[in-house]
């Protein structure tokens, strides 16, 4: 067991029975009022978000959480096989741990999974933050448009469909912002 004031961003505690990871922590010292930690979590389970207010000296269960890079290899069902590169171990992670960046992800990339390090059950999963991934359909572009702002629906090679400018075309490598699934810029090569 652990104090409120022994947390911070990105420590994983047990709230109201479920895993959760802290994403903001203040210390809040209100003028005439007692000082308190202001603290936002993430249920690891289902993805929500909580706040709570915790005294500096209230006690919360904090878990041990270790993180490893692991190569995603396919996907089977609703888990993801992956490979430890280190002890070839192939376990299944949850494929709903990532979200929506599973939209863009590949075989034999590197994704991070954390584990709950009692039970070696994983409880977070995520993809590099930025990945480059070729176009596979887009209507063709008006050739000197790069000046607007004005993008079309492009389909990349894992399925998904974003936007991209007018100026990229079928069969060109691009990089996208795996939080906010946007368009970043063309890759050469």
């Amino acid at each position: 067991m652990a104090v409120a004031s022994d947390l911070s961003v990105g420590s994983y505690i047990r709230y109201n029975g479920d895993l959760c990871q802290v994403i903001e922590w203040q210390h809040r010292t209100p003028g005439n009022l007692r000082a308190f930690y202001q603290g936002t979590m993430r249920n690891t389970r289902t993805g929500g978000k909580a706040e709570n207010r915790f005294r500096p000296d209230e006690t919360v269960e904090m878990v041990r959480v270790e993180t490893r890079e692991l190569q995603y290899l396919y996907r089977e069902d609703n888990n993801l096989v992956c490979m430890d590169q280190t002890t070839y171990d192939q376990p299944y992670i949850p494929a709903q741990l990532f979200g929506d960046t599973l939209n863009f992800l590949k075989e034999s990339m590197i994704v991070t999974v954390s584990f709950d390090a009692t039970t070696d059950t994983p409880v977070f999963g995520e993809i590099p933050h930025t990945v480059v991934l070729e176009v596979t359909y887009t209507e063709p572009g008006i050739r000197g448009d790069t000046a607007t702002k004005t993008l079309k629906p492009a389909t990349l090679e894992t399925g998904v469909e974003i936007k991209v400018p007018l100026f990229v075309e079928t069969g060109e490598k691009i990089k996208i912002d795996t939080r906010t699934g946007q368009y970043m810029e063309r890759v050469k090569g």
